[in-house]
């Protein structure tokens, strides 16, 4: 008799596998269609039986599926209302003990026996000091049956690891497990993508066996290389299409900006009242040569707050300029633009202000381009861009817009890059006749891992120095069981207002009735039970009447129109304010040297990096700053441990690390830009660096061997696959 058992494949439409209703549940609550996107839908732990979830690490508001056995089981008469309660407790083995209520169901007490294991899912709650699921799915394990009654099961869950995957209410973990055991059985893996020297020299297993292990682990070994190998997938098709994406651009043709020996910059350099640091001298060779290939740079130059890297932007521009060009530096935001193209023109003194009076007539000009310039003032700076006689040109994404022509675009420096959409950046580079160098800049400083995986076709430059005369800055909690802490934070302000200083105040969301848009990034705390974050708009007036009665106090926040905002920041600047009350509008680009304490309220509500960015702004000058985080979060915490992480080191490279630990990793390939399921499945790119730089030599390799993949098509698909096209496109746009 022949099997007529027709092979599952990564294609096949779920309905024909599990029927229409189950086919509809999953693709309805977890969008997935094909039996490959259940195959690769993977499991987000493995429960084991004596190696339970401590119940005691739950938390109020978690979603939970846990392994556990019933200790005990009561039904009584509810009091407000009529019917019956009946409440399970369950233990994992730990000690802890987790209650379970079902209303008007006492005949679940005839299967909740004491003893019985079982998987039970639902939402921690919290009644009355005792945390409860209320209501939980559950699926009881039958070890009280005979080994042919539960031959499956016993298969599937005794004394094996059993998976617990990303599940939703209408589709518990159980019933995903039961699918994918459905699925199997007539599963046929996809042909393995890996060529076999990779799988040979990398020592992993086929994809067929990573595939079945990964959902059904014969053991903790198994499971181990299961992972290891479809980590290996993600890794590969990421680093292929970054490094085919990197080839490509080198040998894009450009137009070669080559540096002179008498310009606008050797004038410059010549004028500067310091030395560059080793570090801003080493980047600007590294740059320069780049300029000069007739291929456009793609160049990631990152650096703390305040490590010089507008000054090396500036020269790089110049460079651009002496051979012919244009060069538009893009800020995200008005007051940053603004910022930037007050303190380059600065720099530049007469070199920047040629064809005026005082201006140098061998220098250039460098013109603004914001959305509210007035009419006259905008037509006369787009003549400027359009006829080249601006070399340097500032703006938002106004420069972005239709109208805004360039002479000879020949390099775009964008800082901040994260804080601008991937069509904006694009549009820019469009307004060139052929593709200008690209110079990303970020004083968000980049784990490698990172800087490999989001930024792998661009080359990096790393500023770590500080320049000479900078201040170190101490931060210090300011925690809620040490009340007097907060009164001294103020004095402290007053105490640097009365030496001449001024101080920011930070906190996390503007305020009023019109739109309390929140400024900060919560970290992902339980925060149902917490009040609203501080608003500027209810602290600048507390300020004024109590603790800081007497000083003279501004407000700054991103609803303000530019030109308040601008008149509000020039105020600050000269003087003519002692503190400034503001959200997260001062993140980056503010520079007044003069500040020197900043509290930052709610300090929990904002990331790692985003305080460490904040901070930034104070110790800018001569004198040493302080950055006091004002948190109600307790000691113990994840928020407090945070806060504490920030306070002991002024090493972003390190609190980088931290801040991706406490991320969905996912999101740096686009996911939360392409709305789509993250593809970074199971490959940590904390966790896992060593893999990733493993995968990226090979791929480097594998690319210069056969750079179209034309002789590994099925690695070709795979990569296809995981790195779809939208995904791929963020990556190179980024």
């Amino acid at each position: 008799m022949t099997d007529t058992t027709i092979a599952t494949t990564t294609t096949t439409p779920l309905r024909k596998v599990l029927g229409e209703r189950t086919a509809k549940a999953l693709a309805t609550h977890l969008d997935l269609h094909t039996a490959g996107d259940l195959i690769y839908h993977f499991p987000r732990r493995y429960d084991e039986r004596g190696e339970h979830t401590d119940l005691r690490a739950l938390e109020v508001g978690e979603q939970v599926t846990l392994l556990a056995q019933v200790k005990s089981t009561t039904v009584r008469p509810m009091r407000q209302r009529r019917g019956t309660m009946l409440e399970i407790t369950i233990g994992d083995g730990s000690g802890a003990t987790l209650t379970c209520t079902f209303f008007n169901q006492a005949w679940r007490e005839r299967e909740l026996r004491t003893g019985r294991w079982g998987l039970f899912a639902g939402k921690v709650t919290d009644f009355r000091g005792k945390r409860q699921l209320n209501g939980p799915a559950y699926q009881l394990l039958r070890a009280d049956a005979t080994q042919d009654e539960a031959a499956e099961e016993i298969e599937e869950f005794a004394g094996a690891l059993i998976p617990v995957y990303p599940a939703a209410a209408a589709v518990p973990t159980w019933t995903i497990a039961k699918c994918v055991r459905t699925v199997l059985d007539t599963f046929q893996p996809p042909d393995d993508p890996l060529p076999g020297t990779v799988r040979a020299n990398r020592n992993l297993v086929g994809i067929g066996t990573a595939l079945r292990e990964i959902h059904r682990p014969s053991s903790k070994e198994d499971l181990f290389r299961a992972k290891h190998r479809l980590k290996w997938d993600e890794a590969f098709a990421v680093q292929l299409t970054l490094v085919q994406r990197k080839a490509r651009a080198a040998a894009a043709p450009g137009r070669s900006r080559p540096r002179r020996e008498d310009g606008i910059l050797a004038a410059f350099d010549a004028a500067l009242p310091y030395e560059l640091t080793e570090g801003q001298a080493r980047v600007g060779e590294e740059i320069a040569a780049d300029l000069a290939r007739p291929h456009p740079m793609h160049r990631l130059l990152q650096g703390e707050v305040g490590s010089g890297k507008t000054l090396v932007a500036v020269r790089a521009m110049l460079q651009v300029v002496d051979a012919g060009g244009q060069a538009a530096l893009l800020a995200p935001t008005e007051v940053l633009a603004t910022q930037h193209h007050r303190s380059i023109s600065a720099q530049l003194g007469a070199l920047g202000r040629a064809g005026e009076i005082d201006g140098d007539p061998d220098g250039t000009q460098l013109t603004l381009v914001t959305g509210s310039l007035g009419a006259a003032a905008r037509r006369a700076a787009l003549a400027k861009v359009a006829d080249g006689s601006a070399g340097i040109v500032v703006g938002t994404h106004a420069l972005l817009y239709e109208g805004v022509d360039f002479h000879d675009l020949g390099l775009v420096v964008v800082d901040e890059q994260h804080r601008f959409g991937v069509e904006q950046r694009d549009a820019l580079r469009a307004k060139a006749a052929r593709p200008p160098h690209v110079l990303v800049m970020t004083a968000t400083p980049i784990p490698r891992t990172v800087a490999m995986t989001v930024y792998g076709d661009l080359e990096t430059s790393t500023l770590s120095q500080l320049p000479r005369g900078r201040s170190p800055i101490a931060s210090h909690v300011v925690p809620p069981e040490r009340p007097a802490f907060l009164e001294r934070a103020w004095q402290r302000v007053k105490e640097e207002v009365k030496a001449g200083h001024q101080a920011y105040v930070v906190c996390p969301r503007i305020g009023d009735a019109a739109g309390a848009e929140d400024d900060g990034e919560p970290p992902g705390d339980n925060e149902s039970s917490r009040r609203p974050p501080l608003a500027v708009l209810d602290v600048a007036p507390i300020l004024e009447e109590g603790p800081l009665r007497g000083l003279r106090i501004g407000i700054l926040h991103g609803r303000l129109p530019a030109d308040e905002k601008d008149a509000v920041m020039r105020s600050f600047a000269a003087g003519d304010l002692d503190v400034l009350v503001a959200t997260t509008v001062i993140e980056v680009g503010v520079d007044v040297p003069n500040s020197t304490v900043m509290i930052i309220m709610d300090a929990d509500r904002f990331g790692v990096s985003q305080l460490h960015q904040l901070r930034g702004r104070v110790g800018r000058g001569s004198a040493p700053g302080i950055c006091l985080l004002v948190t109600e979060a307790m000691e113990g915490t994840p928020a407090r441990d945070r806060l504490d992480a920030v306070a002991s080191t002024t090493d972003g490279f390190k609190l980088a690390e931290l801040d991706l630990e406490q991320r969905r990793e996912g999101d740096v390939l686009g996911a939360s830009q392409s709305g789509k399921h993250s593809h970074l499945r199971l490959l940590s790119l904390l966790r896992d660096s060593k893999l990733i730089t493993e995968a990226r030599a090979e791929a480097a390799d594998l690319v210069r061997d056969d750079p179209a993949l034309e002789r590994h098509p099925a690695l070709a698909a795979s990569v296809a696959a995981l790195v779809d096209e939208e995904r791929a496109e963020y990556l190179e746009k980024g």
